[in-house]
Parts: C-alpha cells; sequence; structure tokens
C-alpha cells in the first residue's frame, strides 16, 4: 500500500510542474498568455554593448533590425549614424523615427548573414557628442537547429508515461502478491 502511494504521490507531483492556465513563471509574468518578448520564432538575434551603449539586433524581414540605447540610462539613442562591418562587407543602417530602429537592408550583407553560422559583427555608432564601436556575434541556426527547439518533446513524454505505468503495475502486482500470502 506504502508504494502504491508513493507512485500517485510521485506522478501528482510531477504533473504540478506542468504549467496550466494561469501559472505564473518566477517574475510574475503568465504562462499560458502570449509573451511580448518572444525569441524562438523572431530569427537570430544579436546583443553586445560597451560602457556607453547597449545594442539588440534582430534579423528578420528582409532586414538586420537594430535598437541602440544608452547603458547608464536606457535611454534610446536616436537620429545616430550606425555602421555595420561584416567580413569586409559594411554598410550604413537607416534610422526609422516612427519605431525608433535602425535598419540596415543591404542585400549583400543580409545574404552573408543569412548563411548559418557564427557572425562576428563590428558596428560604428556616431552620435552628436561621441561615438563607439561595438562588437558582437549573430548566431544564425540551421534549420534542423531552428526545428529542434519548436516541438514539444513527445518521445520524453511518452517514455515517462510508460515508466509511471509499469511503475503502477509493479505496485498493484506487490500489493496483490502481499495480500495473498497474508502479510
Amino acid at each position: 500500500m506504502n508504494l502504491l502511494k508513493f507512485v500517485i504521490f510521485y506522478c501528482l507531483l510531477m504533473t504540478s510542474a506542468v504549467a496550466a492556465p494561469g501559472a505564473h513563471g518566477p517574475n510574475g509574468e503568465h504562462l499560458d498568455g502570449p509573451t511580448g518578448h518572444v525569441h524562438r520564432d523572431a530569427g537570430p538575434r544579436i546583443e553586445t554593448f560597451s560602457e556607453s551603449f547597449e545594442l539588440v539586433g534582430r534579423l528578420q524581414g528582409g532586414e538586420l533590425s537594430i535598437l541602440i540605447d544608452r547603458y547608464e540610462s536606457n535611454e534610446p539613442v536616436l537620429n545616430g549614424k550606425l555602421e555595420v562591418d561584416f567580413n569586409g562587407l559594411k554598410a550604413p543602417a537607416k534610422f526609422h523615427a516612427d519605431h525608433g530602429d535602425y535598419a540596415v537592408d543591404d542585400e549583400m550583407l543580409l545574404k552573408a548573414l543569412a548563411k548559418p553560422g557564427k557572425h562576428a559583427l563590428l558596428f560604428t555608432l556616431t552620435t552628436n557628442d561621441e561615438s563607439d564601436l561595438l562588437e558582437g556575434t549573430l548566431i544564425v541556426p540551421t534549420d534542423i537547429e531552428a526545428d529542434d527547439h519548436a516541438h514539444f518533446p513527445w518521445a520524453w513524454s511518452a517514455a515517462g508515461l510508460i515508466i509511471v505505468i509499469v511503475l503502477l503495475i509493479a505496485a498493484i502486482k506487490f500489493r496483490r502478491r502481499q495480500k495473498s500470502t497474508g502479510k
């Protein structure tokens, strides 16, 4: 009887680890609703910073979109001059006032960045009163790597279910054996 209680308790304990509707994450965010930051399907990302600036870029939709802000205050850097350098290919980034981002749409650079692998990028930023170099690595996964993270782990779930069923059957047989021997 104790083994059966243990198996049932274990199963209940393991199912509580799954996020149910209304569940909250460690920072209070809802786990069952859409989030503001979905990175899986957003395309390859690059993040880098210096003493003065932070840069976040995303390769998607036929452009490299880049957001820049000041490191200390998180104040966006608007109307600066930004140039991206990758393996000798240089391209200026156009500032989009409506989105507050910089965008690189140079076809040769984008074609080179779209290839799977690690791409070391150098960003040259010039504002009215200062300039800075920021280095970062854009990691573009292969289609297999990108697809590998997008699916529910059915094989692991099935294996766990089989183990639970085997444990339950063993517990039931053990209990019946104890009852038949009179212990």
